[in-house]
């Protein structure tokens, strides 16, 4: 199991790497178009919106999974040590159902009735499902890396 958290890990690296390039990319186009030519390019702005989106909400499953992510834990270390496995345990609980309920379910629900009412991004004319299915995506992955976490 850990190998396959392993290979996910390197996968959604490698993504979120990719996402941050098109992202420069994508501004630095933006930046051109906008000083150097009389037509400054109309998507970029939308585009970049986006990028930023999946950038942020996969990067917090990817730092999740490997327990980088941001926390405030002084009461967990002055706690006694019993105390403190129960404050990790719960706060571990916590985050997976916050990624199971509300990511995966209600993320999920987001992107079939955005599907369904057939929304589209203005510039782009992508539907704005593929936007928002980054939530669910990072949800089950956050449930898997919590279902995977080694005991610590």
């Amino acid at each position: 199991m850990q190998n396959l958290r392993k290979r996910i890990d390197e996968w959604v690296a490698r993504l979120l790497i990719i996402i941050l390039g098109i992202m420069v990319i994508n501004v630095l186009w933006q930046v051109f178009t906008r000083f150097f030519t009389d037509s400054p390019s109309s998507f970029t702005d939308e585009l970049a919106r986006y990028l930023m989106i999946w950038l942020g909400i996969l990067g917090a499953a990817y730092v999740a999974g490997r327990n980088e992510h941001v926390a405030i834990d002084i009461l967990v270390q002055k706690a006694p040590k019993k105390l403190s496995a129960l404050m990790k345990k719960i706060t571990k609980l916590s985050v997976f159902c916050f990624a199971l309920f509300g990511m995966v379910i209600g993320g999920g629900r987001l992107v079939y009735v955005t599907l369904k009412l057939g929304q589209y991004s203005p510039a782009l004319q992508i539907p704005l499902a593929f936007v928002y299915a980054i939530i669910p995506i990072s949800g089950i992955l956050i449930v898997f890396y919590k279902l995977t976490q080694p005991k610590s």
